[in-house]
């Protein structure tokens, strides 16, 4: 069966528009991966001889791993390059298939940029004070959340003609759970909440040398192939009356966002493998971390995150049992040291061994997402 030119039969069913328009609207998948990627790769040595021209230099935590002090000035900030290859690639991709941005699209950007300037505001000040430092957890934590309510907030307006909007009050997994309506007061605190763990998760992830932008180039991959074939079963292409189709608003353009991001990943990930010469900093964790939860909710997949993210939801847990254990133990830990990378590290495993097996784990992670997600389409239909 074509996810594009299938024909399907029965009550509100239509026949999808195929032909070369469709055809065009799905190489915009491609064109946004290719242009975000070029971006990437050219743009990434340029921010790296202007940020060391400039001195901005990552600080190094006293208490961490002896064998990161000799990364202690190498180039921070690039998550810059991150969220402007991703914009430029979503832009070029409108501009050369004639298309309007949509709704869901932008959302999921802004989330993005704003997050990253969270990100940029804490990086900026751990420069200028030469500290692991930047802003205060308080201060850093009200920021994201100006930043996910605005996007939450938003994203329960801008209906189609279907009146779908890009978010839904409906806890969703694989698709909107409608027994469990939240209503927009608590669906703006649970946005809130997801998109915060997901930002500190990928922002916990980034410690060794191409660690978090490999695994984000996995999971965003995995939302293209989400987001495709939501285009490809939509409501609003096979028609509401159709058994098992999603009532996302706008499937194609998220499947195009996730793609601008995975390209701009692999781009960074070039010069942020190790040896690294730049890192992303807490400009690209945090615009990575929002961007991934944007796609979560505007596609209706916000549960199957935790599993698709599976990577980031085992790191983040290690800091919490970590943190926790300390407290009520007396001082006592579990690991040697957390986040968990650090831990192996210090148990002795190379930093390239760390990294690649941690890489395999959240394959893992996206292939069971994807099984999962597969899955609750087959059962519905």
């Amino acid at each position: 069966m074509s996810m594009i030119s299938a024909v399907r039969v029965g009550v509100g069913a239509v026949v999808p528009h195929a032909g070369s328009e469709g055809g065009l609207q799905m190489r915009g998948v491609l064109y946004a991966a290719g242009i975000a990627l070029f971006f990437s790769l050219i743009g990434t040595p340029m921010a790296i001889k202007t940020l060391a021209r400039y001195g901005f230099g990552q600080p190094i935590r006293e208490d961490g791993p002896t064998t990161h002090q000799s990364k202690r000035g190498t180039p921070t900030m690039g998550g810059v390059v991150i969220v402007l290859a991703t914009v430029l690639g979503y832009g070029f991709t409108k501009l050369a298939t004639m298309k309007m941005p949509t709704a869901s699209g932008m959302l999921v950007l802004f989330l993005m940029v704003g997050m990253g300037l969270v990100g940029f505001t804490d990086d900026f000040l751990k420069v200028f004070r030469q500290r692991s430092l930047g802003l205060r957890a308080k201060a850093k934590m009200i920021g994201q959340w100006i930043v996910a309510i605005a996007f939450a907030v938003m994203a329960l307006h801008f209906p189609n003609s279907l009146g779908f909007t890009p978010g839904d009050t409906h806890l969703s997994f694989v698709r909107n759970i409608s027994a469990i309506d939240l209503g927009a007061v608590l669906f703006v605190i649970w946005a809130g909440l997801l998109i915060a763990g997901t930002s500190n998760g990928v922002n916990l992830t980034d410690g060794l040398d191409g660690l978090a932008t490999g695994s984000c180039v996995m999971v965003f991959a995995s939302y293209v192939l989400i987001g495709v074939w939501q285009h490809g079963e939509s409501c609003a292409t096979l028609g509401t009356g159709v058994q098992g189709c999603y009532p996302v608003r706008d499937p194609l353009d998220l499947a195009i966002v996730a793609a601008a991001v995975m390209g701009a990943c692999f781009g960074f990930l070039w010069w942020n493998t190790s040896p690294a010469k730049i890192y992303m900093g807490d400009t690209g964790s945090l615009a990575l971390g929002g961007a991934l939860a944007g796609l979560a909710i505007c596609s209706q997949t916000e549960l199957l995150l935790a599993l698709l993210g599976g990577l980031f939801v085992i790191i983040t847990l290690s800091v919490v049992i970590q943190v926790g254990y300390f407290k009520i133990s007396g001082g006592k830990r579990v690991f040697k040291m957390a986040p968990l990378h650090h831990h192996f590290e210090l148990v002795g495993w190379a930093e390239v061994t760390v990294v690649v097996r941690f890489w395999i784990i959240c394959g893992l992670f996206v292939g069971l997402g994807l099984g999962v997600f597969y899955a609750g389409w087959i059962t519905v239909k």
